[in-house]
């Protein structure tokens, strides 16, 4: 388990969060960070040690989310036996026609978006538990609906709906559960995303910034503990 020194005897609160190098998570690492020690999940060190530099108070969780016994040794290897907040912002999205996508493409970004979601959720349970914790997902609208071309994304993120709406009702009264529906969002994903689409002119102001879809966390993380907030999605106004 990391050491830990000076901020962190004033932060109260602990915060792990999954894809936290870079986009989204990055956002909400920075948000959070502010008052919650941050576990900062991500596989690549460097990226990972430049968003634990730059925070209060932080620790690397280096696994790939693929590797279940490799994200099981990151979590015993933390100490924790309570967890206040576990954002899962890791995943993967690229669109694919169904008759033109592999039998491993689903499989590989079901690993990611849902299997380790799940997997991860099991081994911090008791934690949160203990820490009357919440668990935030970001989905996306993608969740609600299904185009052509995204039967792979969609797929998964309907799966992770039913997921943590499941999740929501197993532990109600104990975890809070918040599923986060962003839009479009300024991303190296929906780069990626717009090249894939053939639109070489990006404009990335059209869209939501990261910093807004961490904000949107904050406002689940910090609702009264009374009630819970189910459900956010936020959209870009002229996507």
């Amino acid at each position: 388990m990391a050491q830990r020194y000076g901020i962190l005897e004033l932060m109260e609160k602990t915060a792990l969060i999954t894809g936290a190098s870079r986009g989204i998570g990055r956002a909400i690492a920075e948000e959070l960070g502010r008052d919650h020690h941050v576990l900062v999940g991500g596989t690549n060190p460097d990226r990972v040690q430049e968003v634990v530099s730059a925070l209060p108070s932080a620790e690397p969780f280096l696994a790939d989310l693929g590797d279940a016994d490799a994200v099981a040794a990151a979590w015993e290897n933390t100490g924790l036996k309570t967890l206040e907040v576990l954002v899962h912002s890791a995943g993967l999205a690229w669109m694919r026609p169904v008759a033109e996508a592999p039998l491993q493409e689903w499989r590989e970004m079901f690993e990611i978006n849902v299997f380790a979601v799940a997997e991860l959720t099991r081994l911090t349970l008791p934690a949160l538990r203990a820490g009357s914790g919440h668990v935030l997902a970001i989905n996306s609208g993608s969740g609600y609906r299904s185009r052509g071309g995204s039967a792979l994304y969609s797929g998964t993120k309907f799966a992770l709906r039913a997921f943590t709406d499941a999740l929501r009702e197993e532990e109600r009264g104990t975890v809070r559960v918040t599923s986060l529906h962003p839009g479009q969002v300024d991303t190296d994903m929906q780069v990626a995303l717009q090249a894939s689409y053939g639109n070489t002119d990006y404009q990335g102001s059209r869209y939501i910034s990261p910093e807004a879809v961490a904000k949107t966390a904050r406002l689940a993380v910090d609702n009264e503990a009374a009630s819970s907030l189910d459900e956010l999605s936020i959209r870009p106004v002229n996507p």
